[in-house]
């Protein structure tokens, strides 16, 4: 009786988050699968369009799978649906119904698999996968990410390579997600890797800005432990182009990945930029890891995706009163994840919208306030979303003690030579299938060459790129590099 009524239950559910309409003329184009990150990484494991059109079985063993738990709440499958199914929203309900009934088989399940596929996998459990939003339980959670994943990679013995590869050598030039992923592959497959890190923490953004209420610095230099633990190097405070010139690495390493990720502020271009208690995100969120920063009083934060929130949700822990985010779009095309928004919203944070700066307004020397103009949308520009236009004469001021400008980054490559094609917006050109760059033997991945993404997308593609620098350096190609040419790159740019 008891498990009768829960296939009821179970019906009932489905029917209040499936939109039976629309999803028995579902197109079967494949759009969400083929967006998603997650069904690229682990194919055998997870795709969203076979798991979505099984909830139509109604079978409480559904309850049960994994699959359930391995979305990553990137939203690529909903923004890209010709029907907006939201699937993220559909799996997270179903989850609160396995975990409202005792079903916490796919949830253990899924840390398995995670486990053993993702890099950094526990750092995924919490930036991504989010299972503590459905078992309220946080100690629960903690521990079984400790006991599955963390105690699993401590214990783990270094695995011994498939085949040795004597004297090939990769340099992999930054430690974030996308450079360690790859170094874990590389090492695995028997490359002796060297990764390079220009400051004097690894792991990138993931390690620096994300904050410490979402991710323990604890588990990230864990993580990066076990990776060298494979017999990866890792040299830090060595900024190519700086310390080291890269045409050095060309000369010692049989190939290179750039891996630097996107670490350049946007700016607002407006005047007030330069004033006191002006903050750029990034070194926002840094600064608040390092605990080398305090705010007070009213905190304005520009910008409208997750790092945004990001510093947002910050700017309330370390001291400020009251928190709004300006966003120069309608709530609707806000990019930022609705989970993150709505958590933000629950701490406190405001939110104004179609809503921009024009004049960050001072006295002596510090930030006082934000000179606005409201917005109107028009059409739809090239990132898909309505374009917003300042609404003539609705100009207005808000009070403020700190300004943090979130409006993106993007990468810096001025180390690289000539050789290496870029695109017109600052980013390294790559073949999108095996993220070659224009010079031989050089490869980038991550948001130096995709532009800031997820770090689903970071870690797929630092794989993406140890499989096809294995394949490079298995084939007959790697004889037909000459070193001549590296010397004839490091002495044309000699100032690199």
């Amino acid at each position: 009786m008891v498990y009768q009524n829960q296939i009821l239950n179970l019906g009932k559910t489905l029917k209040n988050v499936l939109d039976f309409d629309k999803l028995k003329f579902c197109f079967e184009c494949g759009i969400c699968t083929a967006s998603c990150p997650v069904a690229e990484l682990i194919p055998e494991n997870y795709n969203p369009r076979t798991l979505l059109h099984n909830l139509l079985s109604g079978s409480v063993d559904m309850l049960k799978s994994a699959e359930l738990w391995l979305c990553a709440w990137c939203n690529r499958c909903h923004n890209h649906c010709p029907q907006k199914i939201n699937l993220p929203e559909i799996f997270q309900t179903l989850r609160k119904f396995a975990v409202e009934h005792g079903y916490f088989e796919g949830f253990y399940k899924a840390l398995s698999i995670i486990r053993e596929k993702i890099p950094l996998p526990a750092s995924s459990c919490y930036v991504c996968f989010h299972p503590e939003r459905v078992i309220g339980d946080r100690k629960l959670v903690n521990k079984a990410i400790k006991d599955i994943i963390l105690d699993y990679e401590d214990n783990k013995q270094k695995p011994k390579s498939i085949f040795e590869i004597p004297g090939k050598k990769v340099a992999i030039i930054g430690s974030g997600p996308t450079g360690l992923s790859a170094a874990q592959d590389l090492a695995k497959k028997g490359y002796f890797v060297t990764v390079f890190e220009e400051s004097s923490f690894c792991g990138g953004m993931l390690r620096n800005c994300i904050p410490e209420y979402r991710l323990s610095k604890k588990i990230v230099d864990c993580e990066i432990k076990h990776i060298e633990d494979l017999g990866v190097k890792i040299k830090k405070n060595l900024a190519i182009g700086e310390n080291l010139k890269i045409g050095k690495l060309f000369q010692d390493y049989d190939a290179v990945l750039v891996a630097t990720g996107a670490h350049v502020e946007k700016t607002l271009g407006v005047k007030g930029e330069e004033l006191k208690g002006v903050f750029y995100a990034l070194d926002f969120l840094e600064k608040s890891n390092l605990k080398k920063i305090e705010v007070h009083g009213r905190v304005l934060v520009v910008g409208g995706g997750d790092v945004a929130i990001d510093c947002a949700r910050t700017a309330l822990r370390v001291g400020a009163k009251e928190v709004s985010v300006l966003y120069r779009r309608s709530k609707d095309e806000m990019p930022a994840n609705i989970w993150e928004v709505n958590e933000a919203r629950e701490e406190g944070v405001n939110f104004e919208f179609l809503v921009a700066p024009t004049r960050i307004i001072g006295e002596n020397g510090n930030v006082v306030g934000v000179e606005c103009v409201q917005n109107e949308l028009s059409e739809v520009d090239d990132s898909g979303r309505r374009y917003p236009v300042a609404v003539q004469g609705s100009e207005f001021e808000l009070k403020a003690n700190f300004v943090v400008i979130a409006v993106g980054q993007f990468p810096s490559i001025d180390f690289l030579p000539k050789t290496v094609d870029v695109t017109k917006d600052h980013r390294v050109a790559v073949n999108p299938f095996t993220l070659e760059t224009t010079t031989a033997c050089v490869f980038a991945g991550g948001d130096v060459a995709s532009g800031p993404a997820t770090l689903m997308e970071a870690l797929l593609a630092g794989k993406q790129a140890a499989v096809t620098i294995d394949c490079y350096l298995q084939s007959s190609g790697l004889d037909s590099f000459d070193k001549i040419s590296a010397k004839k790159l490091e002495s044309e740019d000699c100032d690199k």
